[in-house]
């Protein structure tokens, strides 16, 4: 089985965390690549970065054919739709597929991202996929995306701090990491609080396997309906008409 990983920004060492996260999820025997666009904005964090991730994004969908299932490592699940009309294969948000985990797993989770910008995306998702009544709160640590990647810095313990308030502020029973960066933080962050953390790009992958081992396809009818040749050659012009 093969699964193509992209991160939507342009930052290959977090691409590399973030490969590194998903091979350690993968089932032995499951091929992970993970990539990035070479063109498009250095951090997610907001409306206007989505805006301009999303060409690349889907370009590296279309450059990358060969795959079971795509998993998109951004947690605002940046491009989904689109890609999901993109091809046929399952495609995987990591946002969408930690929510789904939380909500089987405890009665009130909340998620932890990295600046407060990201919130009102991810709780327009949660409404979106039928899970806000599921989420307690969105709660932003003020960690910028790239802060993630510095040697000494704060990161983790202002996440932690923020997951803390959680337990006691919002009597959350597990924990979503919102952030691709947030990967490799989830176990030990999990053994410290003593209540689920999830990682979205673990959950992504577990359920793209699943997904891709049934043969489960994305539906060619109505909205992922895939865009006409003429309309593919418009946006990616090595496209044969």
């Amino acid at each position: 089985m093969k699964i193509l990983v992209i991160n939507p920004n342009t930052t290959a060492s977090m691409t590399a965390h973030i490969g590194k996260a998903a091979r350690a999820a993968a089932s032995p025997g499951t091929q992970v690549t993970a990539i990035n666009p070479v063109h498009g904005p250095v951090s997610i964090e907001g409306y206007f970065d989505e805006a301009m991730s999303l060409a690349g994004l889907l370009d590296a969908i279309r450059r990358n054919p060969d795959c079971d299932a795509v998993v998109i490592a951004c947690f605002d699940d940046t491009g989904l739709d689109a890609a999901r009309c993109l091809t046929d294969k399952p495609v995987i948000g990591i946002g969408e597929a930690a929510y789904h985990f939380a909500s089987m797993i405890s009665n009130k989770f909340t998620v932890v991202t990295t600046l407060a910008r990201s919130v009102p995306a991810l709780e327009h998702n949660l409404a979106r996929y039928g899970l806000d009544v599921r989420c307690a709160r969105v709660r932003s640590s003020e960690v910028a995306v790239l802060e993630l990647e510095q040697p000494g810095s704060n990161a983790r313990q202002k996440i932690s701090a923020e997951i803390g308030l959680a337990i006691g502020e919002d009597r959350a029973e597990a924990i979503v990491l919102g952030c691709a960066g947030m990967a490799s933080l989830a176990a030990d962050l999990a053994a410290e609080h003593g209540l689920p953390v999830l990682d979205g790009v673990s959950c992504a992958v577990k359920l793209a396997e699943a997904m891709a081992g049934l043969n489960i396809r994305t539906s060619r009818l109505g909205g992922y309906a895939p865009p006409p040749p003429a309309k593919l050659a418009g946006v990616f012009p090595t496209v044969a008409s």
